[in-house]
């Protein structure tokens, strides 16, 4: 499930930058928001179907979403959670197109589609090539208006294991629990706002075929419903199109209005819950008014003012001065007709809660009645219509044009609604945000205080659901032929073009000019793999440290400059590169380099920052052992490539608590210097802006920059050790799903030609239509889904597949989907159909996967870590066509053995040990320091 709210659609990026506010080389936020536009036509059907369209050229690629004005606010008591597996159903095929929805999308080259509910919405989206936009459009209306007849009683019982394992997946995280209490807190049961979307095992056990169709025929007519297109379209094209495959389905029910209040405590309640957490989590919560109200964007702004922005209060108080918390944010999610203030701090180990609890109350009190600065408003107004730019090159998928407009028409019948924000948002005063404060935040508070202990029982399905009732035919109807989707060119990837800075930087560029902004990635040759084995964790803690103080700014500072320019910075790590990002507005792409040059070359790395920094990051290795994903990512690395080598480093690259604890600042500052070097530097840039003025603005910050010292060495790979196939068991007691990852390391280097492999591993795990997945989710529904992919570094690559499972069936899982693989590698291998899925499919996603400036740079940089040529892209069509199906067969049967794999288990062992242990596989149970 995912939330686009108003809140969400404001929500920005991260984003960076220097100077004063008055500043005169920052573009003023009035000329920003003039920016943000989405010119689109509508037009209604008679059966009231709404359609928005929308016309941008830049790629030959159109989204198409589908929002019902249906989610989990529609559902009486008794059934919750319908919305949510009646979104799954409808992925199940329709009457004129049978088989999984997903097929004919895959088929098509379909890029950012899924579907997704939430209190107020179902929606369903996917940005096809323009030549599949009919076909499309013919699947969308056909689970509209010709749906039930292909809903079976199998199908509604797989879906209900589905949702019911997608259920334990997020129950089964530190704080999983944590939403039904606070919506138990703020609500009253009879509530729309008073269930959680997903439901109770309880009402998904329930549900009837009966039950099924009748939520079916009363909210899914096309008068409940918006239709967005947005991309390579016009209504001129489009709209015949709709009226003939959209036209004919009847109207349905009148959907009656949903009477909802904000409720309010009568006194302020605390509470408390213990959880497998590593450190005390205090939440400040209330009930708020949703986008429907004046005061949604003064709480907007309250929220990220008190925690949302990098220089928050709470941050600059608990976090930096007086070092009581790890971490803290404020939000205000923005419902239609209900939001949610909250508040959250994890509380510094070692420091007691009940002193945190009072200093947040203290600041949280102090700044209802005195409010925020107008430089604070500004700053929040400056980040999140940055963000909005940078979102809106984006036709579809979560967060696109198609989104705002959507839900704009459905939720306020004003498809420019988001524009109205966004204009509200820069009017916004302190004395508006103060009063909207006064008015819902002096109310009751509940208070939620989630400390570490054993959590109550786990109420889980009954297993097996009522026995089902007879249920009538359905008379479907049958219409005119599907559609078939027409020729795309080839992608015509971005010229690269390549220069270097006077001090030998190699500068690779790229233009794109669809949205005004700048994105420069710094890559570093130096990764994981540069950590000094002695100390693991030593590059994170660095790369941590690099914004909390550069060139005598401090940390607040740092992000107040950030935030005033709409800049992002970023520090990230993969196995083989370190990168340092900077995301900007072009308008202010100077001022930004001079603070991202600071960062990168200047950090202060002082004392005091190191050790608030090594709080916080002991503090993340604590909460990485207390998940599943945390435990299993580990683990596997030293299993699988030996304890030795230089992979061999937990995935998450965040080091031990031993190591942490260690390090010294003299150490960081060695490791700045041995990495952080031009003769190990690239920038890869993709911008609005000229090659010529890029390389200037670059040229004034790092042309001078000269490297200090020794330059640090990777260390040489050392020998893989012969695979010993075997299950490790970590034990979590009481957890009602396992975490299964297995895999071997492949006779193949990421810089090999791996394509042909990776084409036929679709087939067999990496995509939804995966053997792997249509087995453990779609036919068993044991799991919420499963994933197998090659983990691409440069050196000596692994397999793994990664299934999170319910834990009565982990054995048969593992047991499935050996069978599987092996029946893939021998009798079974890739199908006719499967082959020309995917190498069509592929080569239609193609321009679909590179619509965003974000997408270009990634593969700009992927083609230079991996060897490949600029044009790599651009000769990837080809490439797939010139592949057979005998020839995917055989790439992936030299390589992979299942008989081979390492499997990592992460469960309940007194459940799922004796299980294990029926496989034939030695079963080895494995503790993890910290980890209980």
């Amino acid at each position: 499930m995912f939330r686009f709210s108003a809140a969400a659609l404001l929500a920005a990026t991260c984003l960076t930058a220097p100077v004063l506010a008055a500043d005169p080389a920052t573009a003023p936020v009035a000329s920003l928001v003039s920016q943000v536009n989405i010119p689109h036509q509508k037009f209604t059907l008679k059966n009231g179907l709404r359609v928005i369209v929308h016309t941008d050229r830049k790629a030959p690629v159109v989204a198409v979403s589908v929002w019902y004005d249906v989610g989990s606010k529609h559902e009486p008591r008794g059934k919750t959670g319908f919305a949510h597996l009646f979104e799954h159903l409808m992925f199940n095929g329709s009457e004129n197109s049978p088989g999984d929805f997903f097929q004919p999308l895959q088929q098509m080259g379909a890029t950012d589609y899924n579907g997704t509910t939430w209190f107020d919405r179902t929606n369903y989206f996917q940005t096809v090539p323009t030549s599949a936009l009919e076909r499309t459009l013919f699947l969308e209306s056909d689970r509209m208006g010709h749906l039930l007849g292909a809903v079976t009683q199998e199908k509604l019982d797989n879906q209900r294991g589905v949702v019911q394992n997608e259920k334990r997946q997020g129950d089964n995280q530190p704080f999983g629990l944590v939403e039904y209490a606070q919506i138990a807190a703020l609500t009253p049961p009879d509530h729309p706002y008073g269930h959680s979307t997903i439901g109770s095992m309880a009402d998904l056990d329930s549900a009837s075929m009966e039950d099924v169709r009748a939520w079916f025929r009363q909210h899914y007519g096309p008068n409940n419903a918006v239709l967005v297109l947005a991309g390579d379209v016009d209504v001129a094209t489009a709209k015949p199109m709709i009226e003939k495959w959209f036209g004919g389905i009847k109207r349905g029910p009148k959907q009656k209005a949903i009477k909802s209040v904000v409720p309010t405590l009568p006194a302020a309640k605390a509470e408390t819950l213990k959880d497998r957490v590593a450190t005390v989590r205090l939440y400040r919560n209330w009930a708020v008014p949703g986008i429907d109200h004046p005061d949604a964007i003064p709480l907007d702004v309250a929220a990220s003012v008190l925690g949302g922005l990098a220089s928050s209060r709470l941050d600059n108080v608990l976090v930096r001065q007086e070092k009581m918390a790890v971490a803290v944010t404020a939000n205000n999610q923005s419902f239609a007709q209900l939001g949610g203030f909250e508040i959250s701090v994890d509380v510094r180990p070692g420091v007691k809660p009940e002193k945190v609890a009072q200093w947040l109350d203290g600041i949280v009190a102090d700044y209802i009645k005195s409010g925020p600065t107008a430089d604070e408003v500004q700053r929040v107004v400056m980040r999140s219509v940055s963000g909005r730019i940078s979102g809106l090159e984006q036709v579809g998928g979560f967060g696109g044009k198609a989104v705002a407009l959507a839900e704009g028409e459905l939720y306020r019948r004003d498809s420019d609604f988001y524009k109205k924000q966004m204009e509200r948002l820069a009017r916004v005063t302190p004395e508006e945000v103060t009063a909207a404060m006064g008015r819902w935040l002096t109310r009751p508070v509940y208070a939620l205080t989630v400390e570490p202990g054993e959590r109550a029982p786990y109420v889980d399905a009954k297993g097996t659901p009522p026995a089902a009732k007879p249920a009538g035919a359905i008379k479907t109807i049958k219409r005119p032929p599907e559609p078939q989707a027409g020729t795309i060119a080839d992608l015509t990837f971005p010229v690269v073009e390549r220069t270097k800075l006077s001090n030998g930087i190699a500068l690779v560029y790229a233009q794109r000019g669809a949205v005004p902004t700048t994105q420069i990635a710094l890559s570093l040759d130096a990764g994981n793999v540069a950590d000094p084995r002695s100390r693991p964790g030593t590059q994170s803690l660095t790369l941590a440290l690099l914004d909390e103080g550069a060139a005598g700014q401090n940390s607040t500072q740092i992000a107040e400059a950030q935030e005033r320019l709409g800049a992002g910075i970023s520090a990230s790590s993969s196995a083989d590169r370190t990168t340092i990002g900077l995301s900007a507005l072009s308008a202010n792409l100077t001022p930004s380099l001079g603070l991202f040059s600071d960062v990168v070359l200047r950090p202060d790395f002082a004392s005091g920052e190191v050790e608030r920094l090594r709080g916080q990051q002991l503090s993340r290795i604590a909460s990485e052992l207390k998940q599943p994903q945390g435990l299993a990512q580990r683990v596997w690395p030293p299993i699988l490539y030996g304890p030795d080598h230089p992979y061999a480093i937990g995935a998450t690259a965040s080091g031990t608590a031993a190591s942490i604890s260690a390090i010294s600042r003299d150490e960081i500052v060695a490791f700045h210097k041995s990495w952080f070097r031009p003769e190990k530097a690239t920038f890869y840039v993709v911008s609005s802006l000229s090659l010529a003025e890029i390389k200037a603005a670059l040229e004034t910050r790092f042309g001078s920059w000269r490297a200090q010292g020794d330059a640090g060495v990777k260390p040489t790979a050392t020998p893989i050790p012969a695979p010993r196939p075997r299950i490790v068991l970590i034990d979590r007691p009481d957890s009602p799903q396992s975490l299964i990852m297995g895999g071997q390391i492949l006779a193949r280097k990421g810089t090999d030609d791996l394509e042909t492999i990776n084409v036929a591993n679709e087939n067999l795990g990496a995509s939804f239509l995966s053997r792997l997945n249509l087995n453990l989710r779609e036919t068993k529904g044991w799991s919420y889904g499963v994933r197998a992919s090659i983990n691409r570094v440069v050196g000596d690559v692994p397999y793994l597949v990664s299934a999170p499972v319910q834990a009565d069936r982990t054995g048969d899982s593992i047991a499935a989907m050996t069978l599987d693989i092996k029946d893939f590698l021998g009798p079974k291998g890739t199908t006719v159909e499967e082959f020309e899925r995917t190498i069509g499919g592929n080569i239609r996603e193609l321009p679909g996967s590179f619509e965003t400036s974000g997408d270009v740079l990634t593969g700009i940089q992927r083609n230079a870590l991996y060897g490949r040529p600029d044009t790599y892209y651009s000769t990837l069509a080809s490439k797939y066509r010139e592949m057979s199906r005998e020839g995917l067969d055989n790439a992936i049967r030299e390589v992979l053995n299942p008989d081979k794999f390492v499997w990592v288990v992460v469960g309940d062992a007194k459940i799922v040990k004796p299980q294990l242990e029926k496989l034939g596989l030695p079963v080895e149970k494995v503790s993890v320091a910290g980890s209980n």
